[in-house]
């Protein structure tokens, strides 16, 4: 049997060595390739990972300003919250702003964002339940406000019924005059009274009156007011001399004050002229109880 040649051995086994150095400088190069492409793929991972969570915290602070829209006033505990809240947004952001983030720091950072979206859950909770018992409290406050201002107008317009039937009564209760006479009186040296009819005899005028009969009427005493008007129609008065009627100040002539028993009397103003009588008209108005009694006139020659 011919025996292989040494030389051709070793070229073959100069083959073999060069195959494996191949197939192992080919394994290497695969696993630096899986190995880069990993690294890569955990980069991109890691990169994903801190933008999702800077979303997750914008996404929880944009809840927590929805809930302050409401505009509900908060208690100190719930502002207390609300500002720890907001300081642990803060710190987030701020630690995802960090050029590099290790997995551990993404999970941590995870794990606050889970507290807080549960915080701001339960918040949100809060101020709607605080908001409702608000709208409650409002409604049932109105309400009351409306029942308040109801009573308020049906005492006020008690108020006026009574009053327009105080003056009612009141304009009823009013004394009347009937039969008035006026005369033209002359007083002589012995202070007997002389009935003239011209006026430059006339020193005084002489208002005669009967009450005409009222049940409403105040049986009392009660002041009668005189108004005396020339013929030019000014009247005759002081102005210290005041009253009121008809809702108003008015100066007065003469006033005298009598009794009013509701039994048929007749009564009498005397007035004395403190300027010469002219001829012509003179005009009288009697008032009482703030309302005119009865008009009258007298024709001097």
């Amino acid at each position: 049997m011919q025996e292989q040649d040494p030389v051709n051995k070793v070229d073959r086994n100069k083959v073999y060595f060069l195959i494996v150095v191949i197939a192992a400088l080919l394994g290497i190069n695969a696993y630096l390739y899986f190995k880069d492409k990993q690294q890569s793929s955990r980069f991109v991972t890691v990169s994903t990972e801190k933008d999702r969570l800077k979303l997750e915290v914008e996404k929880i602070e944009v809840e927590l300003d929805k809930v302050n829209a409401l505009n509900v006033n908060l208690s100190e505990k719930l502002q207390q919250e609300q500002d720890l809240a907001r300081k642990k947004i803060a710190e987030l952001k701020l630690a995802l702003q960090k050029g590099k983030l290790t997995q551990g720091d993404l999970d941590k950072a995870q794990d606050q964002i889970k507290e807080l979206r549960e915080f701001v859950k339960n918040y949100n909770d809060q101020i709607i339940r605080l908001e409702k018992e608000n709208s409650y409290l409002k409604t049932e406050r109105d309400s009351l406000k409306t029942t308040s201002d109801n009573y308020s107008q049906k005492a006020e317009n008690l108020e006026k019924e009574n009053e327009n039937l105080n003056a009612k009564v009141k304009v009823g209760a009013a004394l009347k005059a009937s039969d008035i006479t006026v005369n033209a009186f002359k007083i002589k040296n012995s202070g007997k009274d002389v009935l003239v009819t011209r006026a430059s005899t006339t020193e005084k005028l002489t208002i005669s009156f009967n009450i005409v009969p009222n049940t409403l009427a105040e049986k009392n005493y009660h002041t009668v007011y005189l108004r005396v008007f020339d013929p030019a129609g000014n009247l005759i008065a002081r102005e210290t001399d005041m009253f009121e009627a008809d809702g108003q100040q008015m100066q007065f002539s003469s006033k005298m004050q009598f009794n009013y028993n509701d039994d048929n009397s007749s009564y009498k103003i005397q007035w004395e002229n403190p300027k010469e009588f002219i001829k012509g008209t003179y005009s009288i108005i009697l008032y009482t109880d703030g309302f005119i009694m009865g008009k009258s006139q007298i024709t001097l020659r």
